[in-house]
């Protein structure tokens, strides 16, 4: 594997299960837009992912991109939508609330269910999980790491 640094609107390249590539970028505070683009082939012209849709924003850990398991294929302008991060969730097992994360700030405040259920978990995911998951997306099925959250909104997945 090659060691690459972590570099704000690098690209990476992710190659699921051997099967197909999807792209993600490199956000500010370690985060990454894992882009709705799915190729057989690898990509020749990253900015065909200026207007693709993005599927999420969630953090990452640091040693999928530094240790290379997930290549830096190049680098583009992040994005205007992606230029401010967006909210994420917290809940207090504890407590039983739910509060809003943001990445910029590391400010948190308090919430409600229905405004924590439509953003993304703050957590931190491993290059399998996040797989997986996009994976589980293009299959059409639940993806397990999803499930805890799911159940905390008494939604089916």
């Amino acid at each position: 594997m090659k060691r690459q640094q972590e570099t704000v609107g690098s690209i990476v390249q992710i190659h699921v299960n051997d099967e197909f590539y999807v792209y993600a970028q490199i956000l500010p505070h370690g985060l990454l837009a894992f882009f709705d683009y799915k190729s057989d082939t690898e990509l020749s012209d990253l900015n065909v992912l200026k207007n693709a849709k993005v599927l999420f924003i969630t953090a990452v850990y640091k040693y999928v991109i530094t240790k290379g398991i997930w290549l830096k294929v190049g680098k583009i302008p992040i994005r205007e939508d992606l230029q401010i991060l967006p909210l994420r969730f917290v809940y207090d097992r504890i407590s039983e609330k739910f509060f809003t994360y943001n990445p910029e700030t590391g400010e948190t405040a308090p919430t409600t269910i229905d405004v924590a259920k439509k953003l993304e978990r703050a957590a931190v995911w491993d290059d399998k999980q996040i797989e997986e998951r996009i994976k589980n997306h293009y299959d059409g099925v639940p993806c397990k790491w999803m499930q805890e959250t799911f159940e905390l909104f008494n939604m089916v997945p």
